[in-house]
């Protein structure tokens, strides 16, 4: 199963709202909204760790000189509190499959053909970089720079010398070295493009040589510029001769930089929220200090990242939405984690009350 494309049809499904840009907020909201359950267990075994962390500091105090009598002391307080210092690690392990698969779904040319040039409030395309070079897919000229690599699709339509109708949705082997450039090009030039057929199919050799003509998508790895080629057979080898156009350097996008912006302030948004888990309990300052030096570092090294990196804006607004709802589901969990203690205190104070009590001998 393909679940790039199986997103983009959940997508194009959520589209229906309000466009892409919607589409992508919605998308990010169902998915957070369903891993709630571990961002609770999450927040929870975080918190009970840092109510903890006193004791566990004086144990690591005490047995410092003996790592082994430590680790046993460690166990044993681990249990005697009913605490995995794992737990938090498990709902991040869970969710990083699905962030990545709704990442990579934004920065695939299938996407990026599809909704690219969408718009959403003050983005003017959703395919955008900062100094976006990206030109228009399928529209029957690449544009390109010098040094440009090309991705070949997944799939291929196949015909065959001795078949009548094609082979639909064949399986490409290598998608990164299925096409190549026949020698020296121009961009503004036609270019030589070669299909590698060993690389391309699981056929046997009698059958690649049956091969007469290959139709398939190619992407240009840089910009993820989407266009079809039809391949056919020139003195044993399937090539096309495909126009290209020189890539002209664009200006600065302020959308996508104003996106970048927002996403480092909500990054810092969410730390912050994070943080507040904290003004209840006694921190040590150096830990406090090196916490807040990486809360500030961290946003300001992701966005220079991304500055760099050619980040499509739909990525940046999906980052931005779930930036926002962790921010929102981190004072929810907080909020409902505090009245947990509460009533932890107040079931307490009760039971220490009714044991106070004096019992009346009998008369």
């Amino acid at each position: 199963m393909d679940f790039t494309l199986l997103t983009i049809r959940v997508l194009k499904m959520l589209s229906v709202v309000g466009g892409y840009g919607i589409g992508i907020i919605l998308l990010t909201v169902i998915v957070r909204a369903a891993m709630w359950p571990l961002g609770v267990s999450q927040q929870r075994s975080m918190r009970t760790m840092q109510l903890l962390q006193p004791k566990m500091k004086a144990i690591q105090e005490r047995y410092k000189s003996d790592p082994q009598k430590m680790q046993q002391k460690m166990m044993e307080f681990y249990k005697e509190h009913k605490f995995n210092p794992m737990a938090g690690c498990f709902p991040l392990l869970i969710q990083m499959p699905i962030f990545i698969l709704l990442y990579s779904t934004l920065m695939s040319p299938q996407f990026i053909s599809i909704a690219g040039d969408s718009q959403f409030l003050f983005i003017k395309r959703l395919d955008a970089t900062m100094k976006s070079t990206a030109g228009v897919s399928n529209d029957g000229v690449f544009e390109v720079s010098k040094n440009d690599s090309f991705l070949a699709s997944k799939t291929a339509t196949v015909y065959f010398d001795d078949e009548n109708e094609p082979r639909l949705n064949v399986k490409v082997k290598k998608t990164s070295k299925a096409v190549e450039i026949q020698g020296e090009f121009t961009p503004g030039e036609n270019a030589d493009f070669k299909l590698n057929l060993d690389d391309t199919f699981n056929y046997k050799f009698d059958d690649l040589v049956r091969i007469n003509k290959v139709v398939l998508s190619v992407t240009d790895v840089r910009t993820k510029e989407m266009e079809t080629m039809t391949f056919e057979k020139q003195n044993g080898i399937l090539r096309t001769s495909f126009p290209t156009k020189a890539t002209k350097e664009q200006p600065l996008n302020w959308d996508v930089l104003v996106l970048l912006v927002l996403f480092m302030l909500t990054m810092v948004m969410s730390q912050k929220a994070m943080m507040s888990m904290n003004k209840n309990v006694n921190q040590d300052p150096a830990q406090a200090a090196m916490q807040k030096s990486m809360n500030t570092f961290m946003p300001l090294m992701l966005g220079f990242t991304f500055f760099i990196i050619p980040i499509p804006a739909g990525v940046l607004l999906y980052l931005v939405a779930s930036n926002c709802f962790q921010v929102v589901q981190t004072l929810v969990i907080n909020k409902q984690l505090e009245m947990e203690d509460a009533q932890k205190e107040n079931k307490i104070s009760d039971s220490d009350l009714a044991d106070a009590k004096p019992i009346k001998e009998k008369e």
